[in-house]
């Protein structure tokens, strides 16, 4: 039979990670890297179950032997294509029977198999345990179209810490973060690659992560992680408006008219009837760069809003006129003046 596994062995294992929950539980979240290898697809996961519930255990195993016989040697032919050392790691929901059951299967056809104690809800718990670890943060702020995104990228080349929330959640934060990325992941999903990399990071520096609110898009960010950003120490960047449209309208040129649109219609109620209608005309009119002086009027005015209602005060650093290189260049050399503490312990 396969050897289990705990979580922390079994991720840090050799071999490709074979899922086989059904497409739709893979769809919905799973450890990264691991590949789609379902037992059942989503109609038979969903037979089975109700075999279960209306006949019992013994009928249930009998199907599923009946499902998933003939496809047997399919899943030795993809297995070997995917593990050609013929060393795996399986995991299923629990780490009972799908798990098992395909880990037989390979281990007969030569295959060393080892499952995961627990299956994805043992990783599932991980996963909230790592984003409570505590570590050190420095969050990064500035209005929208200061290029915090830009300087990440740049302190992360320095060899600083980062964690990218955005590029993870693949969305860049407002009504017009969606536009010219993949589609976004779940929430679930979203927390797994947060904590994976989160794991990787030091506790014995300061991690860059850009200043947000609780959702990236349609992810949201997890309690644990949102509670140390809300606590932690922050930098504002602070670029003319001239640049910042010069930005935004690099980032969102290439967007086409009809989704520019669609995304200044997101926020008619708060940017307000006449100005949305303004703001559209110059869309329409292939003026971008009015239309985004009128949109970064209302995220101007929502960014100190929600800086007054914390009564926070954020030291600033103004980068007008330098490259994002140069800016995180900046930074890291100012940091001990900007925020004295949390910079000691950051680049020590």
């Amino acid at each position: 039979m396969p050897s289990p596994l705990d979580i922390d062995d079994f991720l840090q294992g050799s071999g490709p990670i074979l899922d086989v929950r059904s497409p739709g539980e893979y769809e919905h979240g799973h450890i990264p890297g691991a590949v789609s290898f379902p037992l059942f697809t989503d109609e038979e996961r969903a037979r089975v179950g109700t075999c279960y519930k209306q006949v019992g255990r013994e009928a249930a195993v009998e199907l599923g032997f009946d499902i998933a016989g003939p496809k047997c040697g399919e899943f030795v032919r993809a297995a070997k294509a995917l593990a050609p050392d013929r060393h795996l790691r399986i995991h299923c929901w629990r780490g009972g029977m799908r798990s098992g059951g395909m880990g037989w299967i390979l281990e007969m056809a030569g295959f060393t198999v080892h499952t995961l104690t627990g299956g994805y809800k043992a990783y599932r718990r991980w996963v909230r345990d790592t984003l409570a670890s505590p570590k050190q943060v420095m969050i990064l702020g500035g209005m929208t179209g200061s290029g915090k995104t830009l300087i990440l990228q740049e302190l992360a080349a320095l060899g600083e810490p980062v964690l990218d929330l955005e590029a993870l959640a693949n969305h860049r934060g407002s009504s017009f973060g969606a536009l010219l990325l993949p589609p976004q992941p779940s929430t679930e999903h979203y927390e797994n690659v947060l904590a994976e990399q989160w794991a990787t990071l030091p506790s014995h520096r300061s991690i860059w992560l850009e200043a947000e609110s609780r959702r990236v898009g349609t992810c949201r960010i997890p309690n644990e992680l949102f509670a140390q950003m809300e606590a932690a120490p922050a930098v504002e960047v602070v670029r003319s408006l001239d640049e910042r449209l010069d930005l935004l309208v690099d980032i969102y040129g290439e967007a086409s008219t009809e989704d520019l649109i669609e995304a200044t219609e997101r926020i008619r109620k708060r940017l307000g009837g006449d100005r949305t209608q303004t703001a559209v005309q110059h869309i329409q009119a292939g003026n971008l760069r009015a239309a985004c002086a009128i949109i970064l009027d209302y995220y101007d005015r929502a960014y100190r809003y929600d800086l007054e209602r914390r009564r926070r005060t954020i030291p600033q650093l103004d980068i007008t006129g330098l490259s994002p290189a140069d800016s995180a260049r900046l930074l890291v050399e100012k940091l001990p003046q900007l925020c004295p503490q949390p910079a000691q312990t950051a680049l020590a």
